[in-house]
């Protein structure tokens, strides 16, 4: 009979896979203060506290433009909107990523053309976009998955060749950088969430675009507001995808840690492939590893797992939290049956799917927690 891994007892508190409430605890006076500042203003929609913001993000992400709007998944919309992408036009992209980047695609009923993954990375193939490109093709969204930057030479150089505009969808990279360069700086425009579990989250949904070119932000700012800037006066065909003043005003006090909490992050990576390496479980997990030219985020902390789901489960029982990112490729929901993929096209999705495991890496962990997420994984697999 197998033998089935009994979680230890342990001395440690279960702790949440991330820990909101201790961040807000650390800057209560800052973000209270902000919501104040917007309730005694009683302007609520876009406004001062959004325009600010826009500015500030553009400062941080070296570019020219910010545009707020409602999500990081409006800010995917609003791009191929601006692009007058629709029916007939293909767009390609990597099937291991969080459905809104596909979403965006077929919502404007264009064709969602799914290529593989780098195994290392989890972020899209440069060499498997080059061959997916055609005539039909109107743009490449790479997504800086986990909060590492893709290989932006490989993937500009294609599409300058071919003149193909690059969407770099950044909703979990926000800080992450390429060669020196801000990720949603290199391509035509970045699209950013604020989700409030990405490294600069909200108290709700709210997201932001990027860009350098004037005449795009132009066209983004008609698109979010319904295809009009002058009240009853309408450009273009366009949505309700404003920013709120609230999260505008928390977002910009969040900006400010930003980087500190990064670097956290950062220490915590750093911890965990240390303890890893000390009880050789590098030989049995494999660890995330920083690719050259890229400042990682770690938006998550990604292992790869034999056995996942039944390390998942004993993690559970241990009390330490754990995630999926993610368990169904793309290619293979049923949400897009109709594109005609079948099981095995895209293999190292597919192997990553089975295999990935995000551990917490929140900047407010403590060594406690982290040692006890270690352990349980080094208890997992010696019984």
């Amino acid at each position: 009979m197998p033998t089935v891994a009994t979680p230890k007892q342990n001395s440690v508190k279960p702790f949440p896979f991330l820990d909101l409430k201790a961040q807000y605890r650390s800057i209560k006076p800052e973000i209270d203060a902000a919501i104040q500042r917007v309730m005694e203003s009683q302007h609520f929609i876009l406004g001062p506290e959004v325009e600010s913001l826009e500015k500030e993000i553009a400062a941080y992400s070296h570019s020219q433009f910010g545009i707020g709007c409602a999500s990081g998944s409006d800010a995917l919309l609003l791009a191929l909107m601006a692009l007058e992408i629709g029916p007939g036009d293909e767009v390609i992209t990597t099937p291991f990523t969080f459905v809104a980047t596909a979403g965006a695609i077929a919502r404007l009923r264009a064709r969602p053309v799914f290529v593989d993954i780098d195994p290392e990375t989890y972020n899209i193939h440069p060499l498997k976009i080059d061959a997916a490109v055609t005539s039909n093709t109107k743009a490449i969204i790479p997504v800086h998955l986990f909060g590492m930057a893709a290989d932006m030479d490989a993937i500009m150089k294609i599409a300058k060749a071919k003149n193909i505009p690059v969407v770099e969808d950044a909703a979990q990279a926000i800080g992450a950088s390429y060669a020196g360069k801000p990720v949603g700086s290199i391509g035509l425009c970045g699209c950013f969430s604020f989700f409030p579990s990405k490294n600069l989250g909200g108290a709700g949904d709210g997201g932001m675009l990027t860009t350098n070119d004037s005449a795009l932000a132009a066209k983004l700012r008609v698109l979010r507001t319904h295809g009009s800037l002058t009240k009853y006066d309408y450009e273009l065909i366009g949505m309700n995808s404003r920013l709120d003043a609230l999260q505008a005003a928390i977002l910009r006090v969040k900006l400010s840690h930003l980087d500190t909490w990064a670097r956290g992050r950062q220490s915590n990576a750093e911890r965990y492939s240390e303890l890893f390496k000390s009880r050789r479980l590098d030989s049995i997990i494999k660890l995330p590893k920083t690719q050259p030219k890229c400042n990682h985020i770690y938006n998550q902390y990604v292992i790869r797992a034999p056995k996942r789901d039944e390390l998942k489960s004993y993690l559970r029982e241990c009390g330490v939290p754990s995630e999926i990112y993610y368990p169904i490729p793309l290619h293979v929901q049923r949400a897009f049956a109709y594109l005609d993929y079948k099981q095995g096209e895209l293999p190292e999705s597919e192997a990553a799917c089975k295999e990935v495991l995000a551990l917490p890496v929140f900047p407010e962990m403590t060594a406690e927690q982290l040692e006890l997420v270690v352990e349980s994984i080094a208890s997992f697999y010696s019984e």
